[in-house]
């Protein structure tokens, strides 16, 4: 995309640890801009003085790069660039997609013991960039998660890119709930329904493809596409991953157990999908807590089936789960005796209770989205989250009831 945006809550993590001693590892779903925002930290360091030469930048996706790069082709490369550089000003080594480089782990150790050399790197794969860096740097570094659009930066895109205003403000939320916060999207002169498909597909298959299929070697990939039709078009629900391999069977796939847990945790390895584990309540015991699986974009949740308008309730449950992980949160489902609270969310020593629902219109609605808040004894704020404005405020009991897109646009340390 040509037309760069800023995406400053991002841009402010990384010039807060520039310079640093860590090397910077930004992890986050194919596509979902972290190789805009390497552009536009160096675009920073050029404005604030730092020479060309000083900057080294690499992407591996990129075509025309050899098929199967090398570490010692990257290390050769970086030291060629070294020594062109100013030795009065730091060295800054920007390396994107960089799990695509074999052993590329021992170069990036290399450089971080270089006194004057600040590194950047950015993958698709959790695994790559978590337990094999891990190993070799030793908490040498610091793993900054990036997601697709909040709904904040999804209206500054719109404004900026389409000219829409906050007038339109429910019609872009509509659009941000079905088709999701892919910064790719924005690159479309027409926004289609069929033109984001196709663009989502692409993204959708290519995580699939490679960062799933192929990292982990699976060969049924026709089970890996049932399975994630599956779990996106009914996230938000309880499973168990027997349930799920239960169901597969069900539909003639043959699921067993441990094929079916595999693949999950490849998803989540692959960043394209979320779980928040089932945790008890209020002296709630799990023997055996179950889990709410959420896609990492909504447009993704919802390509499998259309883009059909159903199970609004969890398109926002899955709204508001993402953007709480965006905001630090630790973000589990409570489980009481009589009920469940959609998400619990805990931030050091900061707790919060949250439901979801559409609409609070309706008294039955309105009573049964209060019950589970009102059964919890401690302090922590209790909040429902809705579409609607007509009971917003606070209960006699000191629940919160806050409009969800009001929510989502408060950008303030508090929840």
């Amino acid at each position: 995309m040509r037309n760069r945006i800023p995406r400053p809550h991002y841009q402010q993590l990384l010039t807060r640890y520039r310079d640093t001693e860590f090397v910077k590892v930004l992890t986050g779903v194919r596509r979902c801009g972290k190789s805009t925002l390497l552009d536009l930290f160096i675009e920073d360091l050029h404005a604030q003085g730092v020479p060309e030469e000083n900057v080294f930048r690499k992407r591996f996706d990129e075509f025309g790069l050899p098929l199967n790069p090398t570490a010692e082709d990257l290390q050769d490369e970086i030291a060629a660039a070294l020594d062109c550089a100013d030795p009065s000003h730091m060295f800054y080594v920007a390396l994107d997609e960089i799990q695509m480089v074999s052993e590329w782990e021992r170069v990036v150790r290399g450089l971080h013991t270089r006194s004057g050399v600040d590194v950047y790197i950015t993958g698709s794969n959790a695994y790559l960039l978590s337990s094999d860096l891990a190993t070799l740097l030793a908490g040498r570094y610091v793993e900054l998660d990036v997601y697709p659009l909040s709904f904040c930066e999804y209206l500054e895109f719109s404004s900026r890119i389409r000219g829409k205003s906050d007038a339109a403000l429910n019609t872009l939320f509509a659009d941000y709930l079905r088709y999701g916060g892919m910064p790719s999207i924005f690159a479309l002169k027409e926004p289609r329904e069929e033109d984001i498909a196709r663009e989502l597909t692409g993204i959708f298959n290519s995580v699939i493809v490679n960062d799933v299929a192929q990292r982990f070697q699976i060969r049924d990939y026709a089970l890996l596409e049932k399975l994630v039709a599956y779990v996106f078009s009914t996230s938000g629900n309880l499973f168990s991953v027997k349930s799920i391999a239960n169901y597969l069977k069900s539909a003639g796939a043959k699921a067993s157990y441990e094929t079916i847990d595999g693949y999950l945790r490849a998803l989540e390895q692959a960043l394209v999908l979320h779980s928040a584990l089932q945790t008890g309540v209020q002296g709630k015991q799990l023997l055996r807590p179950l889990r709410k699986y959420y896609p990492v974009d909504t447009g993704l949740r919802n390509l499998p089936g259309g883009f059909s308008g159903r199970d609004v309730g969890f398109q926002l449950e899955n709204v508001v789960y993402l953007e709480l992980i965006r905001r630090g949160f630790n973000v589990s489902v409570g489980t009481l005796e009589k009920g469940e609270v959609d998400f619990v969310a805990q931030k050091r020593d900061v707790r919060h209770y949250l439901q979801v629902v559409d609409s609070l219109v309706d008294t039955a609605t309105y009573e049964r989205e209060l019950k589970p808040l009102c059964m919890l004894e401690d302090a922590f704020p209790r909040i429902i989250l809705t579409l609607d404005c007509l009971r917003v405020g606070t209960t006699e009991e000191g629940i919160h009831i806050v409009n969800l897109i009001d929510w989502l646009r408060d950008q303030s340390e508090a929840l």
